[in-house]
């Protein structure tokens, strides 16, 4: 699988220009690729409780798939869901804001 890493700002969901760039990859790529399922899943880092990790996280993989239909990815194409803390991309212990963690997957089957 093909796979794009949206990286977030501690406790924040809003896209920064470097994610907007891998983001426009990521639908050229669907563009290129013919109708595909994408996978879109929002993590967070370990800091704060489970709960609010969990909204973060899918916060954060609305605003990805939010994007990439603003630039022609059909919704219904995209399996959007969120992680929280779960499998993080960096192991720390409880509590350590591991900016790698915070992240958007865009994968490609």
């Amino acid at each position: 699988p093909k796979v794009f890493l949206v990286f977030f700002d501690w406790d924040k969901y809003n896209i920064t220009p470097e994610g907007q760039q891998i983001i426009a990859l990521a639908a050229q790529q669907y563009k290129s690729g013919g109708s595909v399922k994408l996978q879109v899943t929002g993590y967070t880092d370990l800091s704060g409780s489970a709960g609010y990790n969990q909204r973060l996280s899918e916060r954060r993989a609305n605003a990805v798939a939010n994007a990439l239909a603003a630039l022609g990815v059909a919704r219904s194409d995209m399996v959007v869901t969120g992680r929280g803390m779960n499998d993080p991309r960096v192991p720390t212990a409880p509590g350590v804001r591991e900016p790698q963690n915070r992240r958007v997957e865009i994968v490609f089957p």
